[in-house]
């Protein structure tokens, strides 16, 4: 498949654009373009004016910020068949975090006039974008209290079972395509510490990890875990 074919495929299976008319969508699909990213590229730095909103056509980004010190902070993991960056995109302010490629990724870009002008012009896509950002202030309260009251393998499963957010992430396949390291990395644990409690989320009967791979067996106890413990 073409990368153009690949891009308007894209478009038209996200949920925001079910609700479109034909003209709506016709320009949604002359605006919009893809570019591809190796593993590590940066997307968007920090600080860059957010003049496009966003989706993963294919492969898995990360939204983090690097401190004056080098520590980093991965605030959420955005795997293919998402689209992100409303917020940014409806303040047209310098975006406050960097997105990064987490393995080889094609995005695509919707250019920010055509964005506010969906937002006027279809209450079907203004909706969406309320439910998408009331979805997204949910998941960042969460990781708050997660991250500062949950042991570390209730914020394993905190990051691994919001993949799976029908809302932000509606596209996410439970054999899930993302590394034990990459998991670390949002889950802001030691790689060590990420595969003692993946292991536990295992023998629990929650999911299975293999080299690459993380198949989700029981994805509402894994969220249940995640809520929990």
């Amino acid at each position: 498949m073409s990368g153009t074919s690949r891009l308007q495929e894209f478009l038209s299976s996200s949920t925001w654009s079910t609700g479109l008319t034909d003209e709506q969508l016709a320009r949604v699909s002359r605006d919009a373009f893809a570019r591809e990213y190796q593993a590590g590229a940066t997307i968007c730095a920090l600080g860059q004016p957010a003049v496009h909103w966003m989706g993963v056509v294919e492969g898995m980004l990360k939204v983090d910020k690097v401190a004056e010190d080098g520590r980093s902070t991965t605030f959420s993991g955005v795997p293919s068949g998402s689209w992100f960056g409303e917020g940014a995109v409806i303040k047209g302010e310098p975006r406050p975090y960097a997105v990064v490629a987490i393995r080889d990724s094609c995005v695509a870009f919707l250019p920010r006039a055509t964005f506010q002008w969906l937002i006027d012009d279809s209450s079907f896509f203004s909706r969406w974008v309320i439910d998408q950002l009331n979805a997204r202030l949910a998941y960042y309260v969460s990781l708050v209290e997660t991250f500062r009251f949950q042991e570390a393998t209730a914020r394993v499963a905190f990051c691994v079972s919001e993949l799976f957010n029908p809302q932000l992430f509606p596209s996410t396949n439970k054999q899930l395509a993302i590394s034990q390291e990459e998991i670390a990395r949002l889950s802001g644990l030691a790689r060590q510490n990420t595969n003692k409690a993946l292991h536990e989320l295992e023998e629990a009967g929650l999911l299975r990890a293999r080299y690459g791979t993380i198949e989700i067996l029981d994805l509402p106890g894994l969220q249940h875990f995640a809520r929990t413990s």
